[in-house]
């Protein structure tokens, strides 16, 4: 099946070399041999349709608008063995306390800022940094991160790497759960022969986490009510807000559902008004009360602020997290974890450079067509530069937006990220992967064990996102009793 795939010099998730499984997918490889092309291209499509029959879509905005797709996928999973595994949920753990500590602090005493580990100007002129909104409130289990995406990589050499952090509403927690089913489903003959960790409860460990976030005026003879605040039907995330409320049994909202009374929030309801107790939203910091934020909004709800700082409601995830998942604050999380915990991060970052700094910006400037130059404030692959597949104008637009606004862009080395078979199209051939390790905190934190692995579908593409034309993957753990080490 694969003896025409090319290796070359990345790492490969699957292979050694065209002829030759990694010891953790021999078992894999041995089944796939047992297909014909033609079975696994109806199997592809069967796989595609599934996703379709379900609505499972996301949004992709252009000028012209918005489209409305699919999420492609691909069946050959990104399988870790259980060391894998355990080397990554501790070096998560680890990164997303200390992002926890760092958002507690920089709200409240800035004893980070004053000892000088961290510029005073990086935080003050973040323009998700809402001091005056988000300073000295009552935060349940002092936790700021109820949901956390934290995007890993594997470079040349085979060694994981975080690329990005998500600490305000990181999306496709859905797809991780939809890909196991219509894995399971098509391509039942893997499961037979693999012991994978399950993912069966982790809805409950979410719901667990959600609830646990009481606030202190709670009634506490009553179960707490949670909802999740969505901004509408035309979210590019929508299919990830309706999935996750249904699975965690809670009412899905938006704005226009709830009231905030006497500070006190409640939903709308066929039998009167509900006090609701947590919110878990998804709308983002700037929409969520117009009367302390974007006074235009229509998403959030009036006086929501107010109810929050009364302790009478929980907002999950915090409210001003983006400071400290914005893109140039990530270069200060590595000093974060030796500051807040007095230990050596687990899994290192990517090298980054400041373009703010005019010695560093010349150097960057003078070798861009090397480099990846990102917007510290931009997601999902917009505003990024990719400098060994940029033409000449796309490079000549970026020297001009950094010699504008240095302090909006930062730059890293163009890693070779590490690869893995896909099929499409009826054929085999590597494409880039990266992978986003979900952490949901609470009274415990836990780790969803895989998380989603996305794949650069476009032949030779650097970029994952669903936005940009990327697919996913399963992720499998392989469990105790299964092969230790890759």
């Amino acid at each position: 099946m694969l003896s025409d795939y090319w290796v070359g010099s990345f790492f490969d998730e699957m292979m050694v070399d065209s002829n030759e499984p990694r010891r953790h997918y021999e078992k894999f490889n041995n089944i796939l041999q047992r297909f014909t092309i033609e079975d696994l291209r109806e199997k592809h499509e069967t796989a595609q349709l599934s996703f379709l029959r379900q609505g499972i879509t996301f949004t992709v905005y252009h000028d012209e608008g918005g489209t409305e797709r699919t999420m492609p996928f691909d069946f050959i999973p990104i399988v870790l063995t259980r060391n894998e595994w355990s080397k990554i949920e501790k070096g998560i753990t680890q990164r997303v306390k200390a992002l926890n500590l760092f958002l507690e602090d920089v709200y409240n005493e800035q004893k980070i800022l004053k000892d000088g580990v961290i510029p005073r100007e990086l935080v003050e002129t973040n323009p998700y940094f809402y001091d005056e909104q988000a300073k000295g409130l009552d935060i349940p289990h002092i936790n700021h991160i109820f949901l956390g995406g934290i995007d890993l990589i594997r470079d040349q050499d085979g060694v994981y790497r975080v690329l990005e952090d998500n600490l305000r509403n990181p999306s496709g927690m859905s797809y991780v759960f939809q890909n196991r089913f219509v894995m399971r489903k098509v391509f039942p003959e893997f499961f037979f022969e693999h012991s994978i960790k399950t993912l069966e409860h982790q809805m409950s460990y979410l719901h667990e986490s959600l609830v646990s976030h009481k606030p202190r005026n709670a009634d506490p003879a009553k179960e707490p009510v949670a909802v999740l605040l969505t901004p509408g039907m035309f979210n590019s995330a929508y299919y990830d807000h309706v999935f996750l409320a249904q699975q965690m049994g809670i009412e899905l909202v938006e704005g226009r559902d709830l009231l905030v009374k006497g500070n006190v929030v409640y939903m709308k309801t066929a039998r009167g008004l509900q006090r609701v107790d947590i919110i878990y939203r998804r709308i983002d910091d700037d929409y969520l009360d117009p009367e302390e934020f974007n006074p235009d909004s229509e998403l959030g709800v009036p006086g929501l602020m107010r109810a929050y700082r009364k302790g009478n409601v929980a907002i999950l995830n915090g409210v001003g997290n983006g400071v400290a998942d914005d893109k140039a604050m990530y270069a200060y999380v590595p000093d974060m974890i030796r500051y807040y915990l007095g230990e050596e991060p687990l899994i290192p970052n990517v090298d980054t450079y400041f373009l703010r700094d005019p010695e560093v910006r010349k150097d960057v400037l003078s070798r861009l067509e090397e480099l990846v130059v990102k917007n510290v404030g931009a997601s999902g692959g917009y505003d990024m530069l990719i400098g060994p597949h940029a033409t000449e104008e796309e490079l000549k637009i970026f020297r001009e937006k950094i010699l504008e606004t240095p302090e909006q862009y930062i730059a890293q080395p163009t890693i070779q990220l590490s690869r893995a078979p896909a099929f499409q199209k009826e054929r085999f051939y590597p494409c880039h992967v990266d992978l986003r390790v979900y952490v949901m905190s609470g009274a415990e934190t836990h780790v969803l064990p895989g998380g989603l692995s996305r794949v650069a579908l476009k032949e030779g593409s650097l970029v994952v996102n669903s936005s940009q034309g990327g697919g996913g993957k399963d992720t499998w753990v392989l469990q105790k009793g299964e092969l230790e080490d890759a």
